[in-house]
């Protein structure tokens, strides 16, 4: 398989740039990408020593690299597309030009802004709400439950603190979690401190053979990483899956606007932020027979 350098150029961050990038490489499973970031690119100086890079890795590969570009300075965008060794794609460029025709009105070519803390509000809520999910991890501080937007429920590994603190900065969303253990699945009731909270709850869902593969690299050849002990934690189900939230396999979240059902009432849509977070039906007796979806990272 042949490996291609891929440089993300910005004047911040670079999380756009790399974001976007990404997403469009991903539609090319038959070459391998050497990614490298290069944010804080805002002067002549620092373009200079980027495009040195970029030159180096064209040398080296013996093809030129691909570049994906958020500059917002003209001059440092001109720069890189006539002096950079590499394929340029400028991210901006390619909507800024269209989107000022379709508006009638110029873009203010401000650096900084997708990421930045323009609104004072919805940076402290979700700098709150982070504070929240690492206080309220892992089932810590159940006192605070009554504050929370969301409570997930899942066995040990099945990415509940990423989630959380990935609901916490993109939504500002105050989510704690619980560990679902042993002694929960063989009552086939929701543990006791949950019940008051339970049009809170929602259940993360792992496939067995994912959640295994999680286990053994942080416990290699344990009874805690075993295939039985993995099955047995997301074999089980209380009811029939709801329409529509046929498990998946892939290990990633889905962000949506209208996708999860809440344990208080079957069937009850509730606004939320959350998209591949499947319930645990009510008034039922057993756990969801496959937790079919690991939400980690997302991130």
């Amino acid at each position: 398989m042949s490996t291609r350098s891929v440089f993300y150029v910005s004047d911040g961050t670079g999380i756009t740039a790399e974001t976007l990038g990404h997403t469009l490489l991903t539609q090319f499973d038959q070459v391998q990408f050497s990614p490298v970031n290069l944010p804080f690119v805002d002067s002549e100086e620092k373009l200079d020593a980027a495009l040195l890079r970029i030159s180096r890795a064209a040398d080296q590969d013996g093809a030129p690299p691909l570049v994906f570009s958020t500059l917002i300075d003209r001059r440092l965008r001109e720069a890189l597309a006539s002096r950079c060794k590499g394929v340029v794609f400028d991210l901006f460029e390619t909507y800024t030009s269209g989107l000022e025709q379709a508006l009638g009105v110029s873009a203010n070519h401000v650096a900084g802004r997708s990421h930045g803390m323009g609104n004072l509000h919805t940076y402290t809520r979700r700098i709150n709400a982070l504070n929240y999910a690492l206080a309220n991890d892992d089932g810590a501080v159940v006192r605070d439950y009554p504050m929370a937007d969301v409570i997930l429920m899942g066995v040990s590994r099945s990415g509940k603190t990423p989630t959380c603190l990935y609901l916490a900065l993109q939504f500002g969303i105050q989510a704690a979690n619980y560990p679902l253990t042993e002694d929960d699945f063989e009552t086939g009731d929701l543990p006791g401190l949950l019940v008051p909270y339970r049009n809170k709850l929602f259940g993360l869902t792992v496939d067995p053979e994912r959640l295994q593969q999680i286990r053994s690299e942080r416990r290699p050849n344990s009874r805690y990483a075993s295939a039985e002990q993995c099955r047995k934690g997301t074999g089980r189900r209380r009811g029939p899956v709801p329409p529509g939230t046929d498990p998946l396999s892939q290990h990633h979240l889905h962000v949506r606007g209208r996708d999860r059902r809440h344990a208080g009432a079957p069937g009850e849509s509730e606004e939320a932020a959350v998209g591949c977070l499947r319930c645990w039906p009510p008034a039922q007796k057993r756990r969801a027979r496959r937790d079919a979806e690991n939400a980690g990272f997302i991130i």
